[in-house]
């Protein structure tokens, strides 16, 4: 019985989160996706404004009831004098999961939910890791997969490809479930870089790193806390605190 007593108070707890934002409305429960805005947040630069390579990558919360729990992020990409970007994504309703799709504007909002920025690279940064992130991205390993929970899913699709490519670093927040999948073994560096990850299954695990901080994974749903930029991170609500780093060349 306190066994079980302990799991249901677990439960309650990691839920807490996600139930404050569903009864406070921080989440769109009506309407249709269909209909839901897509209006760029200004944080892709137009090719007209600044023709230099870019690479960025975003976060915006998921549509309905799900962005009550976690985010969608992506990859996206633009040569130097390119007019448009190479969008690098998974997705639920496709298969294969895994979309690279040309657009304008990467940053449009997500089905209503505007897009925060995880990483900014431009210039010869850029240049650099377009070509690695085109090769990371060509072999996931879950191409034709998603699993909302515990993965693998867009987040660990975007987790995945950082890691693989040396020099790109973002901070996924603690929202982004499935970035703790891990396809192989049971530890893996952070994506924010300057730490580690264990993890077992996506759904129990520690995060150690410079960026993230302490981050416990617990059935799929992380909390933390951030002490070099301080902050609390709880399920479902995100980040309460300062700020988070903006790796790449837009960052502090």
């Amino acid at each position: 019985m306190r066994l079980l007593s302990g799991l249901a108070l677990v439960l309650a707890l990691l839920l807490a989160g996600p139930m404050w934002m569903l009864a406070t409305e921080q989440v769109t429960l009506r309407g249709s996706w269909a209909s839901a805005g897509r209006e760029p947040a200004g944080l892709a630069p137009d090719a007209s404004d600044s023709p230099e390579a870019v690479v960025q990558v975003m976060a915006a919360r998921t549509w309905g009831w799900r962005g009550a729990f976690g985010v969608h992020t992506w990859i996206a990409t633009r040569e130097v004098d390119a007019e448009s970007y190479r969008m690098h994504h998974v997705l639920s309703w496709r298969r294969p999961a895994l979309v690279t799709q040309l657009t304008p504007t990467p940053d449009r909002a997500w089905y209503g939910n505007p897009p925060t920025l995880l990483a900014d690279y431009r210039g010869e940064a850029a240049e650099a890791l377009i070509p690695e992130i085109e090769r990371a991205v060509a072999a996931y390993p879950a191409a034709a997969t998603y699993r909302a929970w515990p993965g693998p899913n867009s987040n660990t699709f975007t987790a995945w490809v950082i890691r693989q490519v040396d020099g790109l670093e973002a901070t996924l927040p603690v929202t982004a479930i499935g970035k703790d999948y891990l396809f192989t073994g049971l530890v893996a560096p952070t994506p924010g870089g300057g730490g580690v990850t264990a993890s077992l299954g996506g759904l129990v695990g520690l995060t150690v790193g410079r960026a993230e901080g302490l981050e416990i994974n617990l059935l799929g749903l992380s909390l933390g806390v951030d002490v070099q930029r301080p902050a609390l991170k709880l399920p479902g609500v995100g980040r309460l605190g300062m700020a988070p780093r903006i790796s790449g060349q837009g960052g502090e």
